[in-house]
Order: structure tokens, then sequence, then C-alpha cells
């Protein structure tokens, strides 16, 4: 059991420290009873995977976000759904995570129950096990208070292929829903935008969301969530990557008044706003309306959207139709909207 109120280098040494934070905080949040639970690796059983698919698919992202709390969700959440989204938008079902954190000295361990807590309701959620993990403490100002690391391992069923590169001209491009939230959420917490309204992350996992989308149609061509660098990004990564022209309809793309408000007020495009439980596909047209009706029926795509189609040209890049009737080309971000989003 552990006595401190907040953590400190000894809880980084190896030794009882550690041990106690490990067992007390984590094992404890994350259901972790495996007799292998304190080991230096997590064994798999090899014939459990291959039941699933045919292929590995493996994952690792870092999780930096200020602040550690946000409207709708927390760095944990966003550690567990972000991994398990880019396993999703793979076509592989995730089964299992890892989670490394990088502790600042000083942060109250409440706080950590907190976020350890959080992430055990997204894998619950998320139907994943964090089956092993990795703890260091950090000198104070060496980081801000929690880094956390988090890889996984997914299985892709046989017969999927999806890939940035295999988009057609005559497809069509579909949104899961509405776009922004997620970077609005961060800019109301860190009071740098003062709405009345309530605009929470739409940190959740999508693997459910995709399973529906394939079971529908499994040539879907193209998936990806949209994260940093928000759809303008994704779909600039798939014009690039299958030499196609792709364009989009400005009145068709799904974004709530208090997203487009606070893109107004300080000037963001929303095009580029980080989304964590939002993803770009791009379908055959002749299976759009099943996949369009497969997503509606699941919480995460219900309000799903046709945004445009894939054209021969121009290759390479993305042209949206603007309301007033216009073009403009939607380019790949540079630089950065906004710091430390995710």
């Amino acid at each position: 059991m552990i006595h401190d109120s907040h953590v400190n280098l000894s809880h980084g040494g190896g030794g009882r420290a550690m041990r106690a934070l490990i067992e007390d905080v984590f094992l404890t949040a994350f259901g972790t009873s495996r007799a292998d639970a304190l080991e230096d690796n997590a064994t798999l059983p090899l014939a459990d995977l291959a039941r699933h698919g045919d292929r590995l698919a493996f994952t690792t992202d870092s999780y930096v976000v200020d602040p550690l709390f946000f409207p709708g969700a927390d760095i944990g959440a966003l550690a567990v759904a972000g991994t398990v989204n880019d396993l999703a938008v793979g076509g592989a079902r995730p089964l299992v995570l890892s989670c490394a954190m990088v502790i600042e000295e000083g942060l109250a361990v409440d706080t950590l129950r907190r976020i350890a807590a959080s992430m055990r309701a997204m894998a619950d959620r998320a139907d994943v096990v964090i089956a092993t993990g990795d703890t260091k403490v950090v000198e104070r100002g060496a980081a801000d208070k929690l880094f956390i690391n988090t890889a996984g391992i997914g299985i892709i069923p046989e017969g999927i292929v999806l890939s940035a590169a295999n988009a057609r001209p005559g497809d069509v491009v579909v949104a899961s829903g509405a776009l922004g939230e997620h970077g609005v959420a961060i800019l109301i917490a860190r009071n740098q935008l003062a709405l009345e309204a309530d605009v929470p992350s739409d940190c959740q996992p999508l693997h459910r969301l995709v399973a529906a989308m394939l079971a529908s149609c499994p040539a879907i061509r193209c998936l990806r969530d949209a994260t940093r660098g928000g759809i303008a990004t994704v779909l600039n990564e798939f014009a690039v990557a299958s030499g196609v022209g792709i364009r989009i309809r400005e009145r068709d793309l799904p974004i709530h008044e208090p997203v487009r408000g606070a893109c107004e007020i300080l000037g963001l495009d929303p095009l580029y706003l980080a989304n964590e439980g939002k993803l770009i596909a791009v379908v055959p047209a002749a299976d759009a309306d099943r996949v369009l009706a497969a997503m509606r029926a699941e919480p995460a795509g219900a309000e799903a959207a046709i945004i445009g189609e894939i054209a021969p040209d121009p290759p390479g890049m993305v042209v949206m139709e603007t309301v007033f009737g216009g073009e403009r080309i939607v380019d790949m971000l540079v630089g950065e909207q906004l710091p430390r989003i995710c």
C-alpha cells in the first residue's frame, strides 16, 4: 500500500516504493491479477491471436496533452482510445495494450489513481486488456506532470486490406461524425476560450464502428482517424498516396455550432482541428449507402455523412466547394494550430 500523497523520485527507483506504486495504483486499477503481472513482459498465447485473423497489427503512440483533464475525457482515456483507434482503422480487432508512464516528481497520487481508473474504464469500453507496462519518475521540471506511451496489438481478419493508396476515382468520402470537438474542448480546458456552450471531447473507441463498416463492405478502400492535423491532413494523405484528387463540400461537413463559433472567434479552421473519436473513410460509390446505414446504427457513427468524392484530378490535391459556390485548395497543415493537443 502506498502511503505518500505525491509521487517522489523513490517511486521510480526500482525498490519497495516503486513496487507499492505499481501494485496499489496500476495493478489495482487495471485489474491485473495474472501470475506474470510483475514480469518484464506479458505472454500472449499465439493460438488465441490466430483465431481472429491472419495478420498482426502493432502500433504505438505517446500522449502529452495539456491539461491532463479536459471536458469529456483525460490523458488516460485518450491514451487508450487513441491506440485502439490506430489499430481499428487498419482493420484490426484491438486486443492488448501496453502502458508506460513518465511521471514528474510531485504529481499527486490521487491524480494518478484517477487517470489509471479512467484508462481501465476506456479499456473496458474498447474490449482490450492493458497487459504490461513501465513506470519512470523524473525530477521536477523534467516533464509536465505526466506523459503516457501506449502500444497496442490487434489482429486483422483475412481479406481486409486498407491503405491510404487504395482510393479510386468515383469513390465517395465519408466522415463518421461532427468534427473539431476535441480541439475546442482542449481550448476550453486551457481557459483560452470563454464559451458558455458545453463542448466535450469526442474521445471514444472506434473499433465497433469499424467492425460494423467492414461487415457491411469488406471492400472499403481507406480508413484513418482524424487526430492531429484534422481531416484536412487525412484527406491530403489519401490524395497523395493514391495519386487522385479529392473534392469535398463545405455544406456537407458535420460541424456543430459551438465548434463553428469557436473557430470564427479565433480564426481557426475546423478542417485542421484534432478529433479523437472520428474517422474518414473512402468507400466504393456502389456501397456507400450500405456503409452509411451501418455507421449510423452505431453510436460512434450516428452523425456520419458523405462529404465528397474522389476525382481523377487534380492529382494529390484536396479541393473544397465553399458555401458561397467557389472553390479553395485545402492543403496539409503547416506548423501547429494548437500545441500539446494529444
